[in-house]
Parts: C-alpha cells; sequence; structure tokens
C-alpha cells in the first residue's frame, strides 16, 4: 500500500430603530440588487411628550424632525413606509394599555398620509411600548425580498409593566431578527441600562444633535454594505472556492444566506450585498467545516471576512481492478472515532489540510491511519487488489472467518451466512483460515478446519465435503 501525497432633563427622548426580517427560509444573497426597505414607524403620543424640552413641546420636535424624515425618504423609490401611533386614543387616567394602532399601513405613495397624520396627533395617554412591537410584525404584508424597518420614537420607557427586552428575545428566538438603535435625550444614567438589552445606544443632549444620531440611524439601515468572503490556503491566500458558505444570526441560529462561494471572471472572491444589521456565525461547508463566529459588518464600507480553509483531495483506489468499485470508506480525523465523510473507491474527495483515518469496510475491515492531506494537492491511498474465494458446502451451516498472522495468531474476519449452501468474497491477499460445520450434522466432531492463501487477482473455492 502506498500513501502520496498527490445622554440631565426631567424626560427623555428616544428614538430606537429596528430591523427585523422573517426568515423561515435562507434569503438569496444579492450582488447588486438593492431590496425594498420597508420603515414602520412607531411614535410615541403619550402625555408626558407634552414636556418642554430644548424651547418646545417634546412632541413638536419629535414630529418636525419625522416629518423631515419622511419628506427625505418619500424621494427613494426603493422605500416604503408606514405610520403606527400609541398613546394617542385614550386619557391618562385611566391607563389604557391597548391604545396603540396602525394609522398608516404600508403603500407607496403615502408620505403625505403620514405628515397628515402627525399634524394632527396630540399627546394625551400612556406609553405601551411592548405591546406596540409585539403587533409590529403584522404590520408589515408578505414580501419575499424587502427589509423590515421599526423605527420607534419615544420620550421613555414602558409604562405598562411590559418588557421591551422580553419581546425583543421571544422575536428573535422565533427568527425575527431584532437589532435596535436608542437615541437618548438627556444623560438619565438609568436610560442606557433600561435600553442596553435591545440597542446600541446613541447620546443625543440637544435637538441639533438628535437630528444627527438619526441620520446615522436612517444611514445604518438603508446604506448598502458590500462583503467579501476570503476563503484562505496555508499560503493566507483566497484561493479556494466553490463550497457552500452559511451565515446563520447569531442570535437565533437561523439560517439568513445560502451561497456557494465563487470566484469571478476578475479572479477575486465574489462582492456580496448582505443585510448590515445582523450578527452573524459563518459556516463553510469544507470537510471537516470551517466556522467562524460573531461577524459584524461595517455599514457603508466594503467589509472582507476572511476564513482559513487550506484544502487538500484523498483519492483511494484498488492497484486494478474493480472489485472495489462503488466501496464506500469512512474518513475521520485523526484519532477522533466520529465519522466526518462516506467517500466511495475510486473517486477523489476533498479535505481541509489535515491528518485523517480512513476505515475501509473490505475483508478483512482495513484501517489506515495519519493519512496526510496538503495543500492542493491529491494524496493516493492505493488498496491492494484482492482475490476471490468460494466457500461451498452440500447443506448449509455455521463458519467463521479468520486472518493469520505472521505471529501464528488467528484474526477474526468474518462469520460466514448460516442459511447458504455457496457464498463468495473478495478477500484482501494474506493467509486465511475458515472454521465450519454444517448444520445438520449435530456434533462438533463434525468441524471443519481448512487454511488458504489468498493472492491479488486469485481465485479460488474451498468445499467443506
Amino acid at each position: 500500500m502506498t500513501r502520496r501525497p498527490t445622554g440631565i432633563i426631567p424626560a427623555l427622548l428616544m428614538l430606537t430603530a429596528l430591523l427585523f426580517t422573517p426568515v423561515l427560509q435562507a434569503q438569496e444573497v444579492t450582488t447588486g440588487y438593492k431590496p425594498k426597505s420597508r420603515i414602520l414607524f412607531i411614535f410615541d403620543a403619550s402625555n408626558s411628550m407634552a414636556g418642554q424640552w430644548d424651547g418646545a413641546r417634546k412632541i413638536d420636535i419629535a414630529r418636525e424632525i419625522l416629518e423631515d424624515m419622511v419628506d427625505s425618504l418619500e424621494q427613494m423609490s426603493n422605500v416604503e413606509m408606514a405610520l403606527r401611533i400609541y398613546g394617542h386614543q385614550s386619557p391618562v387616567p385611566p391607563q389604557d394599555c391597548n391604545d396603540t394602532k396602525l394609522e398608516v399601513p404600508f403603500g407607496p405613495n403615502n408620505a403625505s398620509r403620514i405628515r397628515q397624520k402627525l399634524r394632527f396627533i396630540n399627546p394625551k395617554g400612556t406609553t405601551p411600548i411592548a405591546y406596540s412591537l409585539e403587533l409590529a410584525p403584522d404590520d408589515f404584508p408578505p414580501c419575499g425580498n424587502c427589509r423590515n424597518i421599526i423605527l420607534l420614537i419615544t420620550d421613555g420607557v414602558e409604562a405598562c409593566e411590559g418588557d421591551p427586552c422580553a419581546v425583543s428575545l421571544r422575536l428573535q428566538k422565533k427568527g425575527i431578527i431584532l437589532r435596535p438603535f436608542v437615541i437618548g435625550i438627556g444623560t438619565d444614567p438609568g436610560f442606557r441600562e433600561t435600553f442596553n438589552c435591545i440597542g446600541e445606544y446613541y447620546n443625543a443632549p440637544n435637538k441639533k444633535q438628535f437630528r444627527e444620531a438619526l441620520k446615522v440611524v436612517i444611514a445604518q439601515a438603508l446604506n448598502a454594505t458590500s462583503v467579501q468572503v476570503n476563503l484562505l490556503d496555508t499560503k493566507q491566500r483566497p484561493t479556494e472556492t466553490d463550497v457552500n458558505v452559511v451565515f446563520y444570526d447569531r442570535f437565533s441560529d437561523v439560517i439568513r444566506y445560502n451561497m456557494i462561494h465563487t470566484i469571478n471572471s476578475k479572479g477575486n472572491p465574489d462582492t456580496l450585498s448582505l443585510d448590515h444589521l445582523s450578527t452573524y456565525n459563518v459556516k463553510v461547508q469544507t470537510i471537516p467545516p470551517v466556522t467562524i463566529d460573531s461577524i459584524r459588518l461595517v455599514t457603508g464600507r466594503h467589509n472582507t471576512i476572511g476564513i482559513d480553509a487550506p484544502q487538500g483531495y484523498l483519492h483511494v483506489r484498488t492497484s486494478r481492478g474493480k472489485a472495489y468499485d462503488n466501496e464506500k470508506i469512512l474518513v475521520k480525523k485523526a484519532n477522533d472515532p466520529r465519522t466526518i465523510n462516506i467517500q466511495e473507491m475510486g473517486n477523489v474527495g476533498k479535505y481541509i489540510v489535515g491528518a485523517y483515518d480512513l476505515e475501509i469496510p473490505i475483508y478483512p475491515l482495513m484501517m489506515v491511519e495519519d493519512v496526510e492531506i496538503l495543500q492542493s494537492y491529491t494524496t493516493t491511498v492505493e488498496i491492494p487488489a484482492p482475490g476471490y474465494v468460494t466457500f461451498t458446502a452440500l447443506q448449509p451451516g455455521a463458519g467463521t472467518l479468520y486472518q493469520l498472522t505472521p505471529e501464528g495468531d488467528q484474526v477474526w474476519v468474518m462469520n460466514l451466512q448460516e442459511n447458504r449452501k455457496t457464498q463468495g468474497y473478495y478477500l484482501q491477499p494474506g493467509s486465511y483460515r475458515v472454521v465450519f460445520r454444517r448444520a445438520d450434522l449435530r456434533s462438533t466432531s463434525f468441524s471443519l478446519v481448512r487454511d488458504l492463501e489468498v493472492d491479488s487477482g486469485s481465485s479460488e473455492t474451498v468445499k467443506f465435503y
């Protein structure tokens, strides 16, 4: 056998941007196409929004900034908007924790309806943030290739004993990707702690900085972000390709994208457009697979993800003949009993560079250890050609086949089939012993012992009579 390497003021104003996308099925990876972005504004009209901040009522500042945003987004052909309002229908007291309503649903050219609705809203009720977030996913009509974004504008924390963090957790575990941005006006030390569980905090101590922070959030949500996955060889060159790469949401473990890695016509890994508001775990489906966790993309820039995935090839074959064609070979990492692949005899398999053990289910069972796979090289394991042995008897019976060692020991190979008079097997070259007794002969004295030699390509018959 040969092996060859072949932000203090009384109240706060907060804006949270949430991205969620139902991902029951993996999304296709795009290479330039920009999907439709659908933005749901969730606007706080609770009584606290009548408070003063930076020379005006908080609701008037928030309304002005939101209307400006709507004016800007109205010009984008790939953006649709909708408006949900809470705290605007029932005064406090009493407290109505169901006071939330989708006032303007999604649809083309509805910016004027959103502006009109905002102008006639006056603060009066309570703050059911968690309940509004819970209802928000149903505000988005079905869409196969849309980015669903929620912008929550509020001046404080939950007032209805709901838990926005728990809602976020449930949505994520259901496969709804949720990544918030929080803009807090003021320097209340508890604000960051309250919302840290669901978002990234941006401090905005005045109207100007609030507007600027809002621009950052919109840029984060809408700006295109490109990604290049470099599968690196042993010399850290991005030469590996043609394997499945899977992007999982890090929190929910839901598959976000599936792709076959590609080197483009210019010889570079293909550039992809991925949703940059998620954090990913990436699996490269090499053998064995290679994973890299907690990948976060930088918005508006070209991101390069480098993953070590050097590979080489394994070819297992016989020296001559087709006796073992389609025989299954169990491939394992060296010194690890778990099978990582089943490869057919005669085919070439591709593996991560390293040492492997092979279990070849022929007779006798063959173990080949520490087979080294090298970068871009084919390691060949050659199996000697077998001989063929036929066992025949006048009646079926019980029998056992052993291989004889040079030390004189006999090592079990197989038990013969008890219901057949004639049976044949390919055996590796070597010395063997078979012990047989016919089923109809009820005495151990009728046990027969036969020794035989098997050569490559030979054919012989062992008779038990």
